[in-house]
């Protein structure tokens, strides 16, 4: 894939060669952005840029765009901005885009978004009027061109980043790899995975996508307790977690005393997700690892000491 200009810190490491971090910040059911702000200000220094989710999972939260501008502007912390596909149509989609390029957003993480059925307003209806490789394609045209899906031109054009998610987990993995592989046709420019919790998947998945010019991040999510871990395993799609990091955490959730138990449960996921990462930077191609460790900010830069850059 031909390297394009780049607009943003994520894109110009990434061009540049660089193992990149990338963050995730995640406004819920709040009306002020203080926490989130704060969550920002923690990775600064430490990660290139961070993801601002866009009505995660279908919860009726905070969308994405005022959280994306006011970590920049107040935080100084790059946003990847996502847009999900889900509950507007692409009059309200490219509305919003214009917006985020007005707001000096550069990173669109393209989505289509789960099913409303999914999340805590099930009877809400569903717009799906396009999909993540329709929105890449209308930020392509935006950046690229000038115009909109109809060929109507912008004055002024705003330029953006677009990067997909892909699942490494999905069985069969194959259709998974057909989507990246047409959002890269089509022009997608990173991609995020769903995340991994053994390292040879993630060497798997690698490999299965080496012919994929799409620099791609690698998902981690730290595991705050037995209970978060158990419920991805049994209910969200493509993610297997070992065993033995269940037991482990299912043995420290024995500890009476909170902040204890808290305290090694961190010192747990420092010491295994930062051998993942460790060897995903040094045996595979991955272009960095985005870290989903929301509101658990301060674990970051842990990880990131014990991989490396």
């Amino acid at each position: 894939m031909a390297k394009r200009e780049a607009y943003s810190k994520l894109m110009e490491e990434i061009h540049a060669g660089k193992f990149v971090y990338t963050g995730e910040l995640e406004p819920e059911k709040i009306g002020d952005m203080e926490e989130v702000i704060e969550g920002a200000k923690k990775l600064v220094g430490h990660v290139v840029a961070a993801n601002v989710t866009d009505i995660p999972q279908s919860f009726a939260y905070m969308n994405s765009l005022a959280p994306s501008y006011m970590i920049q502007e107040i935080a100084g912390l790059e946003a990847v901005c996502q847009m999900t596909c889900r509950d507007r149509n692409r009059l309200a989609m490219f509305a919003d885009l214009l917006a985020a390029g007005a707001l000096g957003i550069k990173n669109i993480l393209a989505l289509t978004g789960d099913h409303p059925s999914l999340g805590d307003q099930p009877e809400a209806k569903p717009v799906f009027d396009l999909d993540s490789a329709s929105l890449t394609a209308l930020i392509r045209k935006i950046t690229d061109e000038g115009i909109d899906l109809n060929g109507h031109e912008i004055e002024h054009p705003p330029k953006f980043h677009v990067g997909v998610a892909i699942n490494p987990g999905a069985v069969p993995l194959e259709p998974e790899i057909l989507k990246l592989e047409r959002k890269e046709a089509i022009g997608a420019e990173f991609a995020q995975t769903q995340v991994v919790f053994e390292i040879e998947s993630a060497k798997e998945f690698m490999k299965a996508i080496k012919h994929v010019k799409v620099p791609t991040l690698i998902g981690i999510f730290p595991l705050k307790s037995f209970k978060i871990g158990q419920w991805m395993n049994n209910f969200v799609p493509g993610v297997t977690i070992p065993p033995n990091l269940l037991d482990q955490l299912k043995e420290l959730k024995k500890i009476e005393d909170k902040p204890r138990r808290k305290e090694k449960i961190a010192e747990m996921n420092v010491e295994y997700f930062g051998e993942i990462i460790k060897e995903i930077r040094k045996t595979t191609q991955a272009a960095g690892c985005h870290i989903m460790a929301v509101k658990w900010e301060e674990l970051i830069p842990q990880l990131i000491e014990v991989a490396g850059r």
